[in-house]
């Protein structure tokens, strides 16, 4: 029976070089002279470090621009508030990956609306969908490409 797996990932490696780039950018341009800026990769957090809050939005500027080029989707960037004191500003950036459980149920309410003979499970953090017909499948697929989440989605495992 055919079925797919729908997954959200990151490719750390990527992520880690984008970070690299950044950190070089930054320590050369001029408006960043002598604010000791950088940021920061552990586990699935980058922490931009600067002196003000304006330069946090130009770093998360260059911190974008240099994933999009890496090829990593920005939608699974989770910007939290920025923490602000007198001469630091500091702002944590969570990358999402794995799809949460509210939003695979979701998913799951949007496949049983299109009527198709199609079943989907939750398994841990990606969803499974299986069906008999391959036109099934694919049609589901296209319909989660339209529905615009807010995650980036992957459609891995595709089996015949």
């Amino acid at each position: 029976m055919p079925s797919f797996d729908i997954v959200s990932e990151i490719d750390m490696h990527e992520v880690a070089n984008a970070v690299d780039q950044a950190n070089k950018e930054v320590v050369t341009r001029f408006d960043f002279k002598g604010t000791n800026s950088n940021f920061e990769l552990t586990d699935n957090i980058i922490t931009l470090n600067t002196k003000e809050e304006y330069q946090l939005n130009q770093m998360m500027d260059v911190l974008s621009k240099k994933l999009s080029t890496r090829k990593v989707d920005v939608r699974c960037m989770d910007a939290a508030t920025p923490e602000l004191s007198s001469n630091k500003a500091r702002q944590k950036v969570t990358l999402r990956h794995g799809i949460e459980t509210e939003l695979a149920k979701k998913m799951v309410k949007m496949i049983k609306n299109m009527k198709l003979k199609v079943q989907s499970a939750i398994q841990d953090k990606q969803v499974r969908v299986t069906g008999k017909k391959r036109d099934d499948l694919q049609s589901v697929m296209s319909m989660l490409k339209d529905a615009k989440m807010n995650l980036p989605l992957q459609y891995t495992n595709f089996r015949d």
